[in-house]
């Protein structure tokens, strides 16, 4: 009996509370758009995403990769009251200024992480912040690659190393956790239209 105490309480259980959480988008960018598969669709769940997080006041971490080249967030995206958009060059998204904006989140202990693309920087990602024991939930209808094989192989090996591989809708009942939670309805409002079907 003990033993199985031990076994439960060494590994995650993947709870999540808005007061502990933190959610990380990486580089929804305006040049990807034509590369990506299903990039509308992730689109779509994204802005979910982006919207629970200023209703649950969930911090809202955003970064672009090399947005000299590649560009800015898309415009579809409000990235108003993130508490910060990065520019990096860095595939994972734990540049010094997340890490310290990680830091400064004294409760921090687990990451909603969505995003491009899901084998390199979705990955490395969550990666980095499983080293450093915070808890990772990758939203899976909210992450693509140009490769269906890329975003397959890459979830194993996420799921491997001990991240959640989860959906958004999964994820915002979990955050509200009861019907009767003061933002249940509006966040019920942004699920009551499913995530696209699409081949993800």
């Amino acid at each position: 009996m003990i033993k199985l105490l031990r076994m439960a309480t060494s590994r995650t259980l993947g709870n999540l509370s808005p007061d502990c959480s933190a959610f990380f988008l990486c580089d929804m960018q305006e040049k990807f758009k034509p590369h990506i598969k299903y990039f509308d669709d992730i689109l779509e769940v994204t802005k979910r995403m982006v919207s629970a997080s200023r209703i649950l006041n969930i911090p809202l971490v955003i970064t672009e990769q090399y947005p000299k080249g590649l560009g800015n967030t898309v415009e579809d995206i409000d990235t108003s009251f993130a508490v910060g958009v990065y520019p990096k060059t860095k595939f994972s998204m734990l540049i010094p200024e997340v890490k310290k904006k990680i830091e400064e989140m004294n409760n921090l202990k687990s990451v909603v992480l969505f995003g491009i693309e899901t084998h390199v920087c979705i990955q490395q990602t969550a990666l980095d912040l499983l080293a450093v024991g915070i808890d990772v939930h990758v939203v899976a209808d909210a992450c693509s690659s140009r490769s269906m094989m890329d975003r397959q192989f890459a979830f194993e090996r996420l799921r491997q190393t001990g991240a959640i591989v989860t959906t958004s809708e999964s994820v915002l009942l979990q955050l509200v956790g009861d019907k009767d939670h003061p933002q249940f309805k509006q966040v019920q409002g942004l699920i009551k239209i499913s995530a696209p079907t699409s081949g993800l």
